[in-house]
């Protein structure tokens, strides 16, 4: 089995004042991508995870939730600059919208429109899934999260978007309790879901013990090189 770090990236801004837990600067986000090319990282979409037994040796998925419109000013060019792939992960209520969900006192964030994310280039950016209305999955009943599920297949279809079956879990939460826990999973696979991603802040082993349960390391816009690095190595530690 192959270590495979996912990393988790929200917003990107373009001053280093702005970087915060969920906002990094495009200067940061640069080292970073320049650090995997320099290092010979290799980038896969889940797409192409799901036809793969094996993986490099210096395998990386890159992940960004919320395809906010920052996303697609700061965060695209570096992408295609460093000739990454990345997952973009849409909550579908929101799209040309702000991150309703958002109460904190930070200013409210774009999402894309329908128009942009249909211009993503497709070779650089996969669309995944990051539910509709962005509410915490451990919160909601089976029906609850199956009327989710429908909504969001209503948007794909509505506006003919091609969207990966790949879910990044709003907050990385999920039901735990074992009986709720095995009726979600069983939910994810009748909605035809690959994989499913949580937190969990590891790297994770390929093959998946559970496509299901897949982690990602966040990656806070504070975090300097060197903990980049440890945490692509080692998931979070408890020095950050």
């Amino acid at each position: 089995m192959s270590k495979l770090p996912i990393l988790m990236y929200h917003n990107v801004c373009q001053s280093e004042s702005g970087s915060n837990k969920l906002t990094i600067s495009v200067h940061n986000l640069e080292r970073q991508f320049q650090y995997l090319t320099d290092n010979s990282y290799k980038t896969f979409h889940f797409s192409e995870l799901e036809k793969m037994k094996t993986i490099p040796e210096k395998s990386i998925i890159l992940t960004f939730d919320d395809v906010t419109e920052n996303q697609l000013i700061y965060a695209l060019p570096l992408l295609e600059k460093f000739k990454l792939k990345a997952s973009f992960f849409i909550p579908f209520k929101c799209i040309a919208k702000t991150d309703l969900w958002n109460e904190s006192t930070e200013e409210p964030q774009k999402i894309m429109t329908i128009e942009q994310l249909k211009k993503l280039p497709t070779d650089i950016i996969e669309l995944g899934y990051h539910s509709y209305e962005h509410n915490k999955y451990q919160m909601l009943s089976p029906a609850q999260i199956q009327n989710d599920f429908l909504k969001c297949e209503e948007e794909i279809k509505n506006h003919n978007l091609t969207v990966y079956p790949a879910l990044a879990y709003p907050y990385g939460n999920y039901p735990k309790e074992s009986a709720d826990k095995a009726n979600f999973k069983i939910l994810l696979s009748e909605n035809k879901m690959k994989f499913g991603l949580k937190i969990g802040n590891r790297p994770n082993r390929f093959p998946f013990k559970d496509n299901y349960e897949i982690k990602r390391i966040d990656i806070k816009g504070l975090d300097n090189l060197v903990v980049f690095r440890l945490k692509i190595k080692f998931g979070k530690l408890k020095l950050f």
